[in-house]
């Protein structure tokens, strides 16, 4: 499958509408492709604005966040990369802000701030890339949810780990996605820039912490035998 550089920094999100109706074809290709289990759905809110933190374990995470959504989300998205032309128009139809995630740029606070101040959902992938475990994540999350103040909504998926392969051979993966109880972060930091950066770290692993109490042990990564797992899990 042949990949393309991303032009993601020129993308502008299309017209809500028809990211709302994209949705409906979004609905219909997992319900036919895959096995779905939505856990936790009556934690989602009713009304936005709020901030998914989810882990990214695939590339088709999103189309699980937006099955289990249900409505328009602006996902942030790394500019900086190579993506297969599928995940590209994918991105077209959800809604991208492009990312740096080497540097949150003015740009990105900017359009996300704007998002969440329509009342919209902005989705969030912590760690920026895929891997098959949790990691450490960029300060995206943590930054735009103090500078809102809106709350996070935690979410975890699992099962797209061999998705092609089982699409070959003409079977439906079961996949599960988990909604956590939205939280809010404290909002206030100290003045110190040393003492503010290890505040925004342990921000930043609590949010890891309370994904990672969604997901089953061997997903926790970084995250192993973390005590404040156990505080999390519902």
């Amino acid at each position: 499958m042949d990949s393309v550089r991303t032009p993601l920094d020129s993308y502008k999100l299309l017209p809500k509408w028809i990211r709302y109706l994209s949705s409906y074809l979004n609905l219909f290709l997992c319900s036919l492709l895959l096995k779905a289990t939505i856990k936790g759905r009556h934690n989602i809110p009713k009304a936005g604005p709020y901030i998914i933190a989810i882990n990214h374990f695939h590339l088709f995470d999103p189309a699980l966040v937006a099955y289990a959504i249900r409505k328009p989300i602006s996902f942030l998205a790394a500019s900086d990369q190579d993506l297969y032309w599928q995940v590209l128009v994918a991105g077209k139809l959800y809604g991208f802000i492009p990312t740096n995630r080497q540097k949150l740029a003015p740009s990105t606070i900017k359009k996300a701030m704007k998002a969440l101040q329509n009342g919209e959902v902005l989705g969030i992938f912590p760690e920026a890339t895929t891997a098959a475990y949790l990691r450490k994540p960029k300060k995206g999350v943590t930054y735009l949810s103090l500078k809102s103040g809106c709350k996070i909504l935690p979410m975890s998926i699992i099962g797209l780990d061999d998705v092609w392969n089982n699409w070959f051979k003409g079977i439906r993966p079961k996949v599960e996605v988990r909604v956590g109880k939205p939280f809010s972060i404290e909002r206030s930091l100290p003045p110190q820039h040393t003492e503010r950066e290890k505040k925004l770290s342990r921000i930043g692993d609590d949010i890891m912490c309370r994904i990672a109490a969604l997901l089953p042990v061997e997903y926790h990564g970084e995250y192993y035998n973390n005590k404040k797992i156990k505080l999390f899990k519902s």
